[in-house]
């Protein structure tokens, strides 16, 4: 039976693939952006969400299970100080791709992979078109004025 073995090897053997990703989750960490190829990066996506989810209960055991999965003492401190702050309320999802194209020399799909608090550019977006969540419609004009009408209209008839 082939339960639980649908994940992309990367043409590595284990090793080599468990090295690498544990190097891009601290590239991650470090930088908040990294730019790869969109295999690797769905890859990473898969071996960093639960690394960083783990880093929610900031105690001695959880500490040390991300230990074991990076070997950075300065990955595992940013992670824990820094990012688990601004994900706390998040309850997953911490990554986001980003497509950019193909790549010149071989053609590979290209991308971003960034923690998703950390882009300033976007979230700067996010707040404008917050403040801009007013909607026109005729609709919404014509109820607004006609209770203003009937009030008038009442009043000269009282009068």
């Amino acid at each position: 039976m082939r339960h639980n073995k649908k994940f992309n090897h990367l043409s590595r053997k284990k090793g080599h693939r468990d090295a690498m990703l544990a190097n891009m989750t601290i590239s991650l960490i470090m930088h908040k952006r990294i730019f790869t190829t969109l295999a690797k990066a769905k890859a990473l996506r898969v071996y960093a969400e639960p690394i960083i989810n783990r880093a929610k209960k900031d105690d001695t055991a959880s500490r040390r299970v991300v230990f074991s999965y990076l070997q950075n003492k300065q990955a595992v401190s940013i992670l824990f100080n820094e990012i688990a702050q601004k994900i706390a309320d998040r309850p997953g999802g911490y990554t986001r791709i980003l497509k950019m194209g193909n790549r010149l020399g071989d053609n590979a799909k290209t991308c971003f992979i960034e923690l998703v608090d950390y882009n300033e550019a976007l979230l700067s977006e996010k707040k404008e078109t917050a403040k801009k969540a007013t909607r026109r419609s005729r609709r919404s004009g014509k109820k607004a004025t006609a209770p203003a009408q009937e009030e008038a209209s009442a009043q000269e008839a009282a009068e």
